[in-house]
């Protein structure tokens, strides 16, 4: 009998591929907005994901994204050994969540250095993913398109100096969404792109004042 680890391709198939790929494209993203090597993992499972998720191979899917493995990279069927083998550490638990789709995970996830990151991500079907929180702020994105995922305090000006910054380096902003925990907390901004901004366009907005975190998804 196949194990649908077995069947790879450009794209991950299975019994259901919002159980495999869609999976790993969240484990995958997670890594990316942690922004360092995954260390630990505390994964919670949400709906479909919890009963039947192992027999679709979630548990494996989700790992490998943390490890920044692909949907067709053939490591996958071996991911939870390669963690353990790099001494990384994960637990796995089911959680009931409230409005929210039922292919759902929370990942808790500490990188080296001390970095830490919670996202939740739901896998809405066919591969598709939406990123729907970090750290409890509201996300909503898919990262299909390239998404600049910028996490800063709540002040007067913080989006202007973002918009303006990317107008004069002529990247036009395709969408924008904002959302903040309360007024002069914590607050993320995710612009969809339509083209990259150079690296030192990054970096400069990492730098600006009130700025925690920022991170440019590629579209794939």
């Amino acid at each position: 009998m196949l194990d649908i680890f077995d069947i790879l391709g450009p794209v991950m198939v299975g019994p259901s591929s919002s159980h495999t790929a869609g999976a790993v494209r969240i484990g995958r993203m997670a890594r990316t907005l942690l922004g360092a090597e995954v260390v630990r993992a505390d994964i919670g499972l949400h709906g479909s994901f919890a009963d039947t998720g192992r027999g679709h191979g979630t548990d494996r899917a989700v790992i490998g994204g943390l490890l920044d493995m692909d949907v067709d990279d053939v490591r996958l069927r071996d991911s939870l050994e390669i963690a353990r083998a790099q001494r990384v550490t994960f637990s796995f638990a089911p959680v009931v969540l409230r409005d929210t789709h039922p292919n759902t995970l929370v990942i808790d996830a500490r990188g080296c250095g001390g970095a830490r990151l919670c996202v939740q991500g739901a896998s809405i079907g066919g591969g598709s993913i939406r990123i729907q929180s970090i750290d409890g702020l509201e996300g909503n994105f898919s990262g299909e398109e390239n998404t600049l995922v910028i996490r800063h305090l709540d002040a007067p000006g913080a989006i202007a100096h973002v918009t303006g910054m990317l107008a004069g380096a002529g990247v036009n902003i395709a969408t924008m969404r904002v959302f903040r925990q309360e007024e002069g907390g914590r607050a993320i901004m995710a612009l969809e792109l339509d083209a990259l901004p150079d690296d030192a366009i990054v970096e400069a907005l990492r730098r600006l004042r009130g700025v925690t975190g920022v991170t440019m998804l590629e579209k794939r």
